[in-house]
């Protein structure tokens, strides 16, 4: 990782012994912010990040966990967003080959919707548009009576079989922030920005709490409440042009025992997955509707789930249930309000608006999806360039993100490694590691020779020597951050053990 220049951290100033302005203060700590903040401070640029919560904790943790083209966005034209996405595939699963992985989707044929040779003719441009070289192509599949069509209905006997990338979203955010943070960011958790205002050429941002900080240049990227900070904070009176969509996910127990995704259209027009998760478990969704009131608030309904239930079915010998569900979860998309028909229609792609009105630049950032998030990086920081200090020009972002510096196919080797160091590891604990940590794994652990020596035990491979690591280095503070976003162990753990997590958590404030 490069080294942090002079300038990358504020200084005090000497004369008033304050903080010397920053060149960025950055709104929001999803995936854009994060993003944002990595390229800048890799520019050798001071910036302060400012996160009302914890990182990923809206948008950015529920998505659905994947670095991909968008298939369907070739029915829309939008040809240039799926091209760039697909090329961005690659670059991203070298830069962090522990929690980004290669995945198979198959796409069963289902008589009576879109014909076979519209869905070869759409993958035929998804593997040629992107300058696919890590990833195999598309090929025709057999489903009756074959290992791919186990637990399918009958009526499905033949489909496609493609690739994407599968990525853990809310320790990306977090990695993401991690290496800006080691090239001189100041990464601010659980500070909520109350009002942002220009003195003499600054903004002068106030955190909740008191806390007063300056910048030169303020980024919004509070991601679906990118307008509550536009007006409530920044004080502008313009409406952000901003729709706001809800993604519905449901968890149940692993549905195939191979280790493909399923791509599945609707008789709606829409479209689902249902995807490997966490070794034992199927995540299916997602599908979007519009959403109205508090991003924070939003929820999978019991509707809602239902209906995720039926579509999958639909493909399925034996039905999923609302009983079958084991976990729920839903999160608000804000997409640039372009005029689209319809939700559905409306541009996945990032927009970009530079305001100068009150003397001080304010980027706003809208829409963008979780692929495009180090394009749209870069396409911020060269929108800020002409207004900032002079810069050594883009950095390079396709650095591994901590633990990643590894082969992509080196996983295998990582585990082994990984277990000869520390024979009380069996291979599920030594993968789990690995997936979440990569190289770091090996300091996580130290020297520890017995599983002992790692400290408490607190289930499910969960130890305090872990939570000692997700507390002084990924900025997790609460049960919640560490089971549910550095991990998601909260399916594992009992009501009883969380309690315990969360008492620890206490006990360490």
């Amino acid at each position: 990782m490069p080294a942090a220049t002079a300038r990358s951290q504020p200084v005090a100033d000497p004369a008033t012994g304050e903080d010397a302005p920053a060149d960025l203060l950055i709104i929001g700590g999803g995936v854009n912010g994060a993003g944002i903040a990595r390229e800048a401070a890799l520019r050798g640029l001071s910036v302060v990040l400012a996160e009302a919560g914890d990182l990923a904790q809206g948008t950015s943790s529920s998505s659905t966990k994947l670095f991909h083209g968008g298939l369907r966005y070739l029915e829309h034209f939008a040809f240039r967003l799926v091209r760039e996405s697909l090329a961005e595939r690659e670059v991203l699963l070298r830069a962090m080959p522990h929690i980004a992985w290669p995945l198979r989707f198959v796409l069963p044929h289902h008589p009576g919707l879109r014909p076979a040779w519209m869905l070869r003719a759409g993958l035929f441009l998804y593997d040629h548009m992107g300058g696919r070289r890590l990833l195999p192509a598309t090929r025709a599949v057999t489903l009756a009576g074959a290992p791919l069509g186990e637990g399918l209905a009958p009526h499905l006997r033949r489909g496609f079989e493609y690739s994407d990338v599968w990525v853990d979203d809310a320790r990306l955010v977090m990695l993401n922030a991690r290496s800006a943070q080691a090239a001189g960011a100041r990464i601010l958790t659980r500070s909520r920005v109350v009002s942002a205002r220009v003195e003499a050429g600054l903004w002068e941002v106030r955190l909740e709490g008191g806390t007063c900080l300056r910048a030169r240049t303020l980024v919004n990227a509070a991601g679906p409440w990118v307008g509550a900070v536009l007006a409530g904070v920044a004080g502008r009176n313009a409406p952000a042009r901003l729709r706001l969509v809800r993604g519905r996910h449901i968890i149940v127990r692993r549905l195939f025992t191979h280790d493909r995704a399923l791509t599945l259209q609707g008789g709606d027009g829409r479209v689902a997955f249902a995807i490997p998760y966490e070794q034992d478990f199927t995540l299916i969704g997602t599908t979007e509707v519009a959403h109205e009131g508090d991003p924070a608030a939003a929820t999978c309904t019991d509707e809602e789930a239902a209906y995720l239930c039926r579509f999958v079915s639909d493909y399925l010998a034996r039905p999923v249930t609302p009983a079958d569900i084991v976990w729920r979860y839903a999160g608000v998309r804000p997409l640039y309000d372009d005029g689209a028909r319809s939700d559905t229609q409306a541009t996945r792609d990032y927009v970009l608006h530079l305001d100068q009105g009150q003397g001080a630049v304010l980027l706003n950032v809208f829409g963008g999806k979780i692929t495009t998030y180090r394009r749209l990086s870069r396409a911020a920081l060269d929108h800020l360039a002409p207004h900032l200090a002079p810069q050594g020009g883009a950095a390079d972002t396709t650095t591994p993100l901590p633990g990643g510096d590894f082969p992509v196919d080196g996983v295998a080797a990582q585990v082994a490694a990984l277990r000869a160091a520390h024979p009380f590891l069996d291979a599920a604990w030594a993968g789990r590691l690995v997936r979440a940590y990569g190289t770091e794994a090996a300091a996580l652990l130290g020297g520890a020779r017995t599983r002992a020596a790692l400290g408490r035990d607190f289930g499910a491979t969960l130890t305090e020597a872990e939570l000692d690591w997700m507390h002084s280095r990924e900025w997790a503070r609460s049960a919640e951050d560490a089971l549910w976003r550095r991990s998601k162990l909260g399916l594992r753990l009992s009501t009883g053990q969380v309690a315990q997590v969360a008492q620890w958590f206490a006990a360490v404030r």
